[in-house]
C-alpha cells in the first residue's frame, strides 16, 4: 500500500491497544486524572469487573464548559506545556492519550463543574463520536464514564478474563493508589456492593491503619517503620520481618514521588537488604516510599507510565540498599526512625502460634574483633566481659535456666519464656563478627600467577572500566585489553579457590541490571557464612549456665540476631498469659 495518514479514530485505537490493557488500566488512568486535580474524595463504582462499566467520581477542580471537548482530544493536556516540563513532570499523568483513547474504544460520558461556576456540562463519546457538550447537574469535581470496554473491537475483548479476574485486578489499582496517597478518602463498590471504604489518613497511626486495611493486619502485625533521608533522598515506609516472608513478590510496594512503580533498580536493591536474613528463595514484603527531585528521575518511560529511569541509578540503589540493610539489622524497635508503637510481636514459625518473637535494642555497635577472636567463638564466649547489668533490671533475652535436648537454650525474662537454638544464634554472632572483622580493611586480593583473559562484549568491558574502583575495593583488578577483552589480574584473597571465570561473568551479568559490585561480596558473604557455620556450636554440645548468658549477651548486641545466615529465627518467647491459657490458669 502507498504510504498515507491514518484515520484519527485508528490512530486512537492503536494508542489504546498500548495505554488501556483492561478495565483495570481505564481505571487506573481515571484516578490517576482525579488526583491530579487535587481531588481529596474519591469514590469508584464497577459494574462486571469494570467491563460493562467504570465510574470514577471526585471533589477536584473540574474541567470548564468549553474544554471538556478538548479533553477528548489526544495530546491534549493541562499539565505540561514545555520540554522543562516534561523533564521536571510531578503530575500522574501527562501524555494526553488516556481519555481519546477509552472514547475510541467504549462508550464514555465526561461530567464536570468546575470551581465558582453555577452548573456541570457534560459530553459523551461512542466509539470516537464526540456530542456536542450540554448542561448537566454535578457538583464542583469530575465523574467519567466508561461502559463496555471494547465493544468495537471484538478481537481485544476476547481476551478479558473472568469477571472475578478483571475485578482483582482493578482491586489492586485502587489499593496501590490508596497506599500511594493517604491524604485523600477512597470508596469502592462493585455491582452496588461496598468494597472499600478508606477515610483521609494524615497522621502517623492513621497510615498504618490504612496500610493493615489495604495488606492486611497480618502484615502491619510484623512491620516495622523506618525513615532515613540524605543529599535529596529520602525513603520511608514499612518492612515486614524476615519471617514474614512470600513464596511470591505479591506484597512488594514501591512508590517514587507518590506514584506506584515497579522498578527492578527499587526491587532488587529491597531484596539485596534483606539478603542475609532471608530464608531460602522466599521473598521480602514491604511497603516504601522514595522522594527525590521529579528531574533525577523519568517518569515517560513507558506509556502505562509503570516502568521509571532514574538519572543515576547507581547511587539510588546503594541509598535503598544501605538503608534496607540498616533499618533491618536495628531491629523491630530499636534504632533511629524505629516504629512508635509497641514492639510488633512475629510468630516464629508455622504450627507455633504461642512462640513469638520481639526484635532487641541494639546498644551502639561495638568495634569488630579479628577473625583469630571469633574461630571458634565458642571457646572464648565465657572469657569474655560481659556487659554490666544493673541490680534488678533483666536483659532483653533474660538469663539462661537449662539446656533443652543438647540445642536449646531455656531462659527466663521478665515476659516469660525464651527458648534458643544456640547453634543458629552463635552462627549469626560469629557471622557478623567476621563481616565487622572484614569489613575494618580493604579486601586482600591475591594476584594471580597467570592472569585469567576473557572475550567480553565491548559493553561488558567498558562496564568493568566504570567499576574498576570498587571492585578494586573487594579484592577484583582487570586490565583492559582491548574492546572486547579483558583480563583478571586478581581476585579476592578468600576466593582464590573459587572459579574466578564463572565469578566475573555473573559479575558482568549483575553491572549490566546495574546492581554493581555486589556479587562478589555476596560470594565473599557466602563463605563467611560457611566459616561461620562451621565455626558455630554443634548440637549436643554441653554449655554451662555462664557460657548460655555469654551467648545471650552476644545475641543482644549482635545486629540481625533474629534470623540466623540462612534466614531461620533464633530464638522465639512463650508470655506468661500464654502459659497461664496453655494449663487453663485463672479460668
Amino acid at each position: 500500500m502507498p504510504i498515507q495518514v491514518l484515520p484519527s479514530t485508528l490512530v486512537d485505537q492503536i494508542a489504546a491497544g498500548e495505554v488501556i490493557e483492561r478495565p483495570a488500566s481505564a481505571l487506573k488512568e481515571l484516578i490517576e486524572n482525579s488526583l491530579d486535580a487535587d481531588a481529596t474524595r474519591i469514590d469508584v463504582e464497577l459494574a462486571n469487573g469494570g467491563a460493562r462499566s467504570i465510574r470514577v467520581t471526585d471533589n477536584g477542580k473540574g474541567i470548564e464548559a468549553e474544554q471538556l471537548s478538548l479533553a477528548l482530544s489526544r495530546h491534549a493536556t493541562s499539565k505540561i506545556a514545555s520540554l522543562d516540563d516534561l523533564e521536571s513532570v510531578a503530575t500522574l499523568g501527562f501524555r494526553g492519550e488516556a481519555l481519546p483513547s477509552m472514547a475510541s474504544v467504549g462508550r464514555f460520558r465526561l461530567t464536570s463543574r468546575a470551581a465558582g461556576v453555577e452548573a456541570g456540562w457534560s459530553v459523551e463519546s461512542e466509539g470516537g463520536a464526540l456530542t456536542d457538550t450540554r448542561p448537566a447537574p454535578h457538583p464542583q469535581g469530575t465523574t467519567a464514564e466508561l461502559r463496555d470496554l471494547f465493544y468495537n473491537v471484538p478481537a481485544r475483548r476476547k481476551f478479558l478474563r473472568t469477571e472475578r479476574t478483571e475485578f482483582g485486578h482493578a482491586d489492586h489499582v485502587v489499593r496501590n493508589l490508596a497506599l500511594a496517597r493517604f491524604d485523600v478518602e477512597w470508596r469502592l463498590r462493585h455491582n452496588q456492593r461496598d468494597i472499600l471504604r478508606l477515610p483521609r489518613a494524615e497522621t502517623r497511626e492513621q497510615r498504618e491503619v490504612r496500610v493493615g486495611e489495604v495488606c492486611g493486619t497480618e502484615f502491619l502485625e510484623h512491620a516495622r517503620f523506618f525513615e532515613r533521608e540524605i543529599e535529596g533522598l529520602r525513603l520511608w515506609g514499612w518492612l515486614a520481618d524476615p519471617t514474614f516472608s512470600r513464596s511470591q513478590m505479591d506484597m512488594q510496594y514501591t512508590f517514587v514521588n507518590r506514584r506506584f512503580v515497579r522498578d527492578k533498580v527499587l526491587r532488587h536493591a529491597v531484596r539485596l537488604g534483606y539478603e542475609d536474613v532471608l530464608f531460602g528463595a522466599r521473598h521480602p514484603a514491604y511497603v516504601i516510599y522514595l522522594e527525590l527531585d521529579p528531574r533525577r528521575v523519568d517518569v515517560n518511560a513507558h506509556p502505562a507510565k509503570l516502568e521509571i529511569r532514574f538519572r543515576d541509578s547507581r547511587l539510588v540503589h546503594d541509598f535503598v540498599f544501605r538503608t534496607i540493610e540498616a533499618a533491618l539489622a536495628m531491629g523491630l524497635d530499636g534504632g533511629e526512625g524505629a516504629s512508635a508503637r509497641p514492639p510488633a510481636q512475629v510468630q516464629a514459625r508455622a504450627g507455633a502460634p504461642n512462640a513469638q518473637q520481639t526484635a532487641l535494642r541494639l546498644p551502639e555497635r561495638s568495634a569488630p574483633a579479628r577473625a583469630s577472636d571469633v574461630l571458634p567463638l565458642y571457646d572464648r564466649l565465657h572469657a569474655r566481659p560481659a556487659p554490666k547489668i544493673a541490680e534488678g533490671e533483666t536483659p532483653p533475652l533474660g538469663f539462661a535456666r537449662a539446656q533443652l535436648a543438647g540445642v536449646y537454650i531455656l531462659a527466663e525474662n521478665d515476659q516469660g519464656l525464651i527458648i534458643v537454638d544456640m547453634h543458629a544464634a552463635h552462627e549469626r554472632v560469629t557471622y557478623e563478627r567476621l563481616k565487622g572483622s572484614l569489613e575494618e580493611t580493604k579486601v586482600a586480593a591475591q594476584p594471580l600467577l597467570v592472569p585469567l583473559t576473557l572475550k567480553v562484549a565491548p559493553g561488558e568491558a567498558e562496564s568493568i572500566d566504570a567499576w574498576r574502583d570498587e571492585l578494586a575495593d573487594v579484592g577484583l583488578e582487570f586490565v583492559r585489553r582491548g574492546p572486547g577483552e579483558i583480563q583478571v589480574t586478581a581476585v579476592p584473597r578468600l576466593l582464590e579457590n573459587t572459579d574466578v571465570e564463572a565469578l566475573v561473568r555473573d559479575l558482568l551479568s549483575d553491572l549490566a541490571e546495574n546492581k554493581g559490585a555486589h556479587r562478589v561480596a555476596t560470594v565473599i558473604n557466602e563463605l563467611l557464612a560457611t566459616m561461620a557455620c562451621h565455626g558455630a556450636l554443634r548440637a549436643h554440645r554441653h554449655m554451662t549456665l555462664d557460657e548460655m548468658n555469654a551467648l545471650l549477651r552476644e545475641m543482644e548486641t549482635t545486629e540481625r540476631s533474629d534470623q540466623c545466615n540462612h534466614g531461620r529465627p533464633t530464638w522465639t518467647r512463650i508470655t506468661i498469659a500464654e502459659l497461664d491459657r496453655l494449663f487453663l490458669r485463672g479460668q
